[in-house]
């Protein structure tokens, strides 16, 4: 039996579910997720390997029309720059949805060139489910799409025949990974990112955007791992919101990212944060590199 391996790109707007669905297809946590959009800022590598072929997914930040800050800028840059040199794209749409990001996302694939599948996400919440057939026939006459396949990452309805359709369209060839590797980023970035978790499900109404965080720390002592990590605001008036009265509100956050990097990492953590202000760090290119935002 041949074996097939390559990349595929997960592209969408925001807020379509394509780090849901990175999850679901990888049959384990890896990309954070909430119902905030431009949640996932980086580019995340999840690698499945099966015995008849090896798919290295890529997710991306959603393509987003709004806002012209420096971090706007660099998330676009990001998930578009993820469509060159990929074997296939996985457009995620919202079934029954069409937006102008929508299209300015299919834009992008016409112009890289690659072929497509069409993920239709979240059909669970399509109604009336009758308009499904006719979104669908729509959407086929858009792009000269490769499938198309309607599905629901959040519960995983029909995710093995998106996972089926997508190894079938990988090129033959030896795996890319080794089988037991499942990402290509480190455990410091991750730690960072169920940080960021936590503080964008908590104050998401107050701060969605003008958080980020640094692991300045990471260390293995006594069986377990020593973080240090540093959240950073862009104004003083954030820093106290983040505090809480007393610090409680940080205290409860802290401990929850915690317990999220002990299932995470499968070992006990030590975690100590520490909240600065750095001034409109969003919308400087020099501070975004610093902080790990480069393309």
């Amino acid at each position: 039996m041949s074996f097939h391996a390559g990349y595929a790109v997960l592209v969408g707007r925001p807020n379509v579910g394509k780090s849901t669905l990175l999850n679901r297809l990888l049959g384990q946590k890896l990309a954070i997720t909430s119902h905030k959009p431009q949640t996932t800022r980086h580019r995340i590598v999840g690698i499945l390997s099966r015995p008849d072929g090896q798919v290295v997914f890529v997710d991306t930040p959603g393509i987003h029309e709004r806002g012209g800050k420096a971090m706007n800028q660099y998330l676009n840059r990001t998930a578009q720059s993820a469509l060159l040199d990929v074997d296939l794209a996985i457009f995620v749409v919202q079934g029954l949805v069409w937006t102008a990001e929508d299209e300015r996302v299919l834009d992008a694939i016409r112009r890289a060139g690659v072929p497509a599948v069409a993920a239709v996400n979240k059909v669970d919440l399509a109604k009336p489910k009758q308009a499904l057939l006719p979104y669908l026939e729509q959407l086929s006459a858009r792009h000269d799409f490769a499938d198309i396949v309607p599905l629901s990452a959040r519960n995983g309805d029909n995710a093995d025949a998106l996972l089926a359709s997508v190894l079938r369209r990988m090129p033959e060839s030896e795996p890319i990974y080794p089988e037991d590797q499942i990402t290509d980023r480190s455990e410091r970035f991750f730690a960072a990112e169920l940080l960021r978790e936590q503080l964008i499900r908590r104050y998401h109404r107050e701060l969605p955007y003008a958080i980020t965080v640094e692991i300045e720390r990471f260390e293995e002592v006594d069986g377990r791992y020593d973080i240090g990590a540093v959240i950073w605001v862009e104004r003083e008036n954030q820093r106290a919101i983040l505090l809480g009265k007393g610090g409680e509100a940080m205290k409860q956050t802290a401990t929850a990212a915690r317990k999220a990097m002990n299932d995470f990492f499968q070992t006990r953590v030590h975690l100590e944060v520490w909240i600065k202000v750095k001034k409109s760090w969003s919308n400087d290119e020099a501070s975004l590199v610093s902080l790990g935002y480069s393309d």
